[in-house]
């Protein structure tokens, strides 16, 4: 048996992705994490077609939902920069502490 359904909001995200041109420009690998950190804070909300909910949806509630994910898109772009800024400010402090070096008596 193969049952297939997905989840609406990682469609709309990746529409809204798509549509501010981030998928051709962003590297996958934050782009990755971009959606993980972004759809973690959403609810899900399963579907089977996309078809059916595009005919039955209702805008409102469209509209709302691509409000949450907009909202969560700009928490999880600050969080992503915080923790890249703060790794970077860690490598850095790492590459200048004293190094220590052990020499021999003679």
């Amino acid at each position: 048996m193969h049952l297939e359904f997905r989840n609406y909001y990682e469609v709309l995200l990746l529409e809204i992705l798509r549509d501010e041109g981030l998928m051709d420009e962003l590297p996958e690998d934050y782009l990755a994490d971009l959606c993980c950190v972004t759809l973690n804070q959403l609810p899900v909300r399963y579907i089977r077609h996309l078809v059916d909910t595009y005919f039955f949806e209702d805008y409102n509630e469209l509209k709302q939902m691509k409000n949450e994910i907009s909202s969560a898109l700009e928490r999880s772009r600050a969080f992503l920069k915080a923790n890249l800024h703060n790794k970077l400010i860690q490598e850095n402090e790492l590459l200048t502490e004293p190094v220590i070096q052990l020499g021999h008596n003679e």
